[in-house]
């Protein structure tokens, strides 16, 4: 039997520590159910929503939204001022250690503002979610109907 030798011993402990720290690196983030409503032709905005669940012992932070269906895409929430429902932007979204942040319609959501071309019904697109701790992940969104819940 051939041994491995000082830079094969050194190697191999490489690849180890490469395999290990990968394992270490996986997200303890998930997305779940990304879906968006169909948008009339004219339309200039649209919406993304999800669930987003936290396995992990931290808590994390979802920071940022990119996607190429719109020029700007930002983190939004509803609020009532004087009993009309308003959107803002916010600068970031809680995802409790152990717990979930949902995104939905009269809530917090992923505003797209600028569509480059109307979201039809029965398409995908991509959304680039960017988190504090757990970094940047791509998420495929489903298009449902305009009057989808």
């Amino acid at each position: 039997m051939r041994s491995l030798g000082r830079n094969g011993l050194f190697f191999a402990g490489l690849l180890a520590f490469c395999l290990i720290g990968q394992a270490v690196a996986e997200t303890p983030i998930a997305v779940e159910n990304a879906w968006s409503r169909a948008t009339p032709a004219q339309a200039r905005a649209g919406a993304a929503f999800f669930v987003v669940r936290n396995h992990g012992a931290n808590d994390d932070t979802l920071v940022a939204a990119d996607s190429d269906v719109a020029d700007s895409v930002e983190l939004h929430t509803h609020i009532h001022d004087n009993g009309v429902m308003r959107m803002r932007p916010v600068a970031d979204i809680l995802v409790p250690a152990g717990g979930l942040a949902e995104l939905k319609p009269g809530g917090l959501h992923v505003m797209l503002i600028g569509l480059r071309a109307p979201l039809e019904e029965g398409s995908t697109f991509t959304l680039g979610l960017t988190f504090a701790h757990a970094g940047h992940m791509t998420v495929p969104v489903t298009v449902k109907g305009i009057g989808a819940r």
